[in-house]
C-alpha cells in the first residue's frame, strides 16, 4: 500500500528481512532505477507495535546522499511560533547552506529525508528555497520525538554506521531477593516511624505521618516522571528525604510545646510555633539545598543521582512539612477537634536537663581524636578496602544447569573470595550469572589468574544439584575513573565553601561557618576511621565504592542540616541573653533546649537505617552500616564538636 510522499508501502516487522532480500536481488535491481534506495523508517507506525513503513529514497550516482551531517552546526527542539507542536531548528556551515538551498529549490513541493544508519527518521515537505542554512522541521512532532530528531542531526556525520555487536539482558546489581529484602525492611521501618511519631506526639503524630507519606508519594511520583533509575544513592537519598521531613515537623511540633508550656492557647501556640520554627527549617533545608546543586552540577553518575533525590527531596519535604501540616491543623481548630502533642509520658521529656556541653568540649575533641588516629593507624596497616568501582577487579560470566539466584552465588563465593563479589544476572534464562571480584586484583604472577579461577570454581562448587561452566573471564577496569572521584571531591570542597559562605552570611559570624565545615570533615573522617577499623573484624562486607560515596553524601547532608539548626537555637538564646554575664551558660541552654528535637530526629532516622540494616540484603548491609554510623556521629558532632569549636574560636567574644 502506497502513502504521502516518499512512502511507498508498509509491512510487518517481521517480514522486512523478505523485502529486504527482494531488493537485493539482481533481477530487482536491475528493473529498478540506479539511484533508488528502499529504506525503513526508524520505529513502528505509532498505535502499532509491529508495523513498520517503507520509503523510496533517491541518492546520487555513487549512492550518497547530496547532503551529509557534516555540515551541521547546531540542531535542537523548539517550540512553534505559531502552533503548540515541538519542531527542530537546524543550523549549517558556508559550505552545507549553499548545497542546501540548492536542494530546496529544485524539491518544493517534494520531500528530503533525514537519514541515520540507513533509517529515516523524518520526510518533511520542502515548502520554499531556503538560503542562508538556516530552517525549520515542522511535524506533529512530541517532545520527545523532537529530541531525538535534534540528535540525530547533531551527531553529524559518523566515520562508520553504528553496529549492535552483543546484546545481552544484564540483571539488576541488588537481585530480586535482595530488592524484595529491602522494601520489606522500608516497610518495617517506615511503620516504626509512624509509631514511634503517634506515641510520642500524640494525635498530632498523626498529621506528622500524613505529610511524611504525601512527602514520601511527590518524591516518588516526581522521580517517575523524570524517568530517574533507582540506584543505591537514589535511596540514600529518599532515607535523607524522610529525615528531612521528620525533622521539619518535629522542630515545629517541638516549638509548639514550648508555647504550650508558657500556658498559650492552642491556637496561640500552634501560630508561634510554626513562626518560631520556620528560621530553623529555611536555614537547614537551604544549606542542604546549596550542598545538593553543588553536587549535581559538578557530580556525575552516582553523585548527581544523589543530588538529583536530595534536592526533590527537600522542595518535597518543605512543602509538606510547613503547608500540609499547617492546612490539617487549621482543618481541625475550625472544625473544633483536640490537637495533643504529648501524652502522660512524654509531657516532661527531656525538660529540667543541663548538661554542661562547653565544659566538656576537651573530652569531646580527645574522644574524637582517638578514633581519627585509630583509623590512621588501621589504614597504614591493613588500608582501605577498595571495591570494584575504584580499583577494578576480574569478571567472570558462569552459566548454569538451572536458575539460580544472584544471593545464592554471593555467599558460597564471599569466602573464598575473601569478601562479597558484584553478582548481576546475565542472559534472559537466569541460569547465566556474571561475577565481579577484586580479589588479588592488585597482585601479579604467572599464577595469579589461575589462583582467583580456581577460588571462584571452589565457591562455585558448593552449589549442590546444579552444575556450572565457566564461559569467559576478564580484567575490568575501575568503573569510578579518577575524573569521576576528582569531580566528586571538588563538587564537595566548593558544596563546603558555598555552605560556609552561606552560614556566615546568615548568622554573621564567621565562626559559625567554619564550625560547620569542621564538623563535616569531622563526620567523614569518624566514618572512614569506623570502617577502616572494623574491615575483615564484621561479618559483611566494609568495602569503599560507589555506595559508600552516596553513604557519606548522605552523612554530610545530615549532619549539616542538624548543626544548622542548633546553631539557629543559639543565636536565638544568644540574641535574647547577650547582656547576659556568662555567655558560655546561654550557649549551653540552648544546647540542653534542643536535645529534645536532636535526639528524636536522629532516632527516627536510626530506626529506619535499623530496619533496613536487620531485615535487608547482605548486598547493602555495608552501605547501611555507613549511614547508621554517620547518623550517631553527625548528631554527636553538631552538639559536641561544631558548636565547642565556635566557643573556643569566639573567647574573646565570650569572655
Amino acid at each position: 500500500m502506497a502513502g504521502k510522499g516518499p512512502m511507498i508501502g508498509r509491512t510487518l516487522l517481521r517480514d522486512t528481512a523478505k523485502l529486504n532480500k527482494i531488493f537485493a536481488m539482481e533481477a530487482v535491481k536491475a528493473r529498478l532505477p540506479s539511484n533508488f534506495k528502499p529504506l525503513w523508517y526508524f520505529q513502528p507506525e505509532k498505535g502499532t507495535q509491529d508495523v513498520i513503513d517503507l520509503f523510496a529514497i533517491k541518492t546520487s550516482r555513487e549512492g550518497r546522499a547530496p547532503l551529509e551531517g557534516d555540515v551541521i552546526t547546531d540542531a535542537r527542539k523548539q517550540k512553534s511560533q505559531f502552533t503548540d507542536n515541538w519542531e527542530i531548528s537546524m543550523s549549517m556551515n558556508e559550505q552545507g547552506a549553499g548545497i542546501w538551498r540548492r536542494l530546496t529549490k529544485d524539491n518544493v513541493g517534494h520531500s528530503i529525508a533525514v537519514v541515520l544508519d540507513d533509517y529515516v527518521y523524518s520526510y518533511p515537505n520542502v515548502q520554499g528555497e531556503i538560503a542562508g542554512g538556516n530552517s525549520q522541521i515542522t511535524g506533529r512532532f512530541s517532545i520527545d520525538e523532537a529530541e531525538d530528531l535534534a540528535t540525530v542531526l547533531s551527531v553529524g556525520k559518523l566515520p562508520v554506521p553504528a553496529r549492535i555487536v552483543e546484546d545481552t539482558v544484564v540483571g539488576p546489581t541488588l537481585g530480586q531477593e535482595a530488592i524484595n529484602k529491602g522494601l520489606r525492611s522500608f516497610i518495617i521501618a517506615l511503620i516504626v516511624v509512624l509509631i514511634f511519631m503517634v506515641a510520642y506526639y500524640n494525635n498530632a503524630g498523626w498529621i506528622a505521618d500524613v505529610a511524611l507519606f504525601c512527602n514520601v508519594f511527590f518524591v516518588m511520583g516526581i522521580l517517575a516522571s523524570l524517568g530517574a533509575v533507582l540506584t543505591l544513592p537514589g535511596i540514600a537519598g529518599i532515607v535523607l528525604t524522610i529525615g528531612l521531613s521528620v525533622d521539619a515537623n518535629i522542630l515545629i511540633f517541638e516549638r509548639i510545646r514550648e508555647e504550650l508550656a508558657l500556658g498559650k492557647g492552642i491556637r496561640l501556640a500552634i501560630s508561634d510555633g510554626f513562626k518560631h520554627a520556620y528560621s530553623s527549617i529555611i536555614d537547614s533545608n537551604l544549606t542542604t539545598l546549596i550542598l545538593g546543586i553543588i553536587l549535581y552540577i559538578f557530580g556525575t553518575g552516582p553523585i548527581q543521582g544523589f543530588a538529583t533525590t536530595l534536592i526533590i527531596g527537600i522542595l518535597s519535604s518543605l512543602f509538606c512539612a510547613i503547608f500540609i501540616t499547617r492546612l490539617i491543623f487549621d482543618w481541625r481548630l475550625g472544625n473544633n477537634k483536640d490537637i495533643k502533642f504529648w501524652n502522660n509520658t512524654t509531657k516532661g521529656a527531656f525538660k529540667n536537663i543541663h548538661i554542661n556541653f562547653v565544659e566538656r568540649r576537651k573530652i569531646y575533641y580527645i574522644f574524637s581524636s582517638i578514633i581519627i588516629i585509630a583509623g590512621f593507624v588501621a589504614f597504614a596497616t591493613k588500608g582501605l578496602n577498595f571495591g570494584v568501582d575504584f580499583q577494578g577487579g576480574r569478571t567472570y560470566v558462569v552459566r548454569f544447569d538451572k536458575p539460580v539466584e544472584t544471593d545464592v552465588v554471593i555467599d558460597a563465593l564471599k569466602v573464598p573470595l575473601e569478601r562479597a563479589p558484584e553478582v548481576k544476572t546475565y542472559g534472559a534464562g537466569g541460569n547465566q550469572v556474571r561475577i565481579t571480584t577484586n580479589y588479588k586484583i592488585n597482585e601479579t604472577g604467572a599464577n595469579i589468574e589461575d589462583q582467583v579461577n580456581q577460588k571462584v570454581k571452589d565457591g562455585l562448587a558448593s552449589l549442590k544439584n546444579n552444575n556450572f561452566q565457566i564461559m569467559s573471564s576478564q580484567q575490568v577496569g575501575p568503573t569510578i575513573a579518577n575524573d569521576i572521584k576528582a569531580g566528586a571531591l571538588g563538587a564537595v570542597l566548593f558544596g563546603c565553601l558555598l555552605m560556609f559562605l552561606f552560614i556566615f552570611v546568615r548568622f554573621k559570624k564567621w565562626t559559625y561557618g567554619l564550625g560547620a565545615v569542621v564538623a563535616l570533615f569531622h563526620d567523614v573522617l569518624v566514618v572512614l576511621s569506623v570502617y577502616t577499623i572494623f574491615n575483615g573484624i564484621l561479618p559483611f562486607s566494609l568495602e569503599i565504592d560507589q555506595a559508600f560515596v552516596a553513604a557519606i553524601l548522605t552523612v554530610m547532608g545530615y549532619s549539616m542540616t542538624d548543626t544548622v539548626v542548633v546553631f539557629d537555637r543559639i543565636r536565638e538564646f544568644v540574641g535574647v541573653h547577650h547582656h547576659a554575664q556568662d555567655q558560655k551558660k546561654v550557649i549551653n541552654d540552648a544546647l540542653n533546649a534542643t536535645l529534645s528535637r536532636t535526639i528524636n530526629t536522629s532516632l527516627t532516622i536510626f530506626f529506619v537505617l535499623l530496619a533496613i540494616f536487620i531485615f535487608g540484603s547482605e548486598v547493602i548491609r555495608g552501605f547501611t552500616f555507613a549511614l547508621l554510623i554517620g547518623i550517631v556521629i553527625g548528631t554527636y558532632s553538631s552538639i559536641c564538636i561544631a558548636t565547642p569549636i565556635v566557643v573556643d574560636l569566639a573567647k574573646k567574644d565570650l569572655n
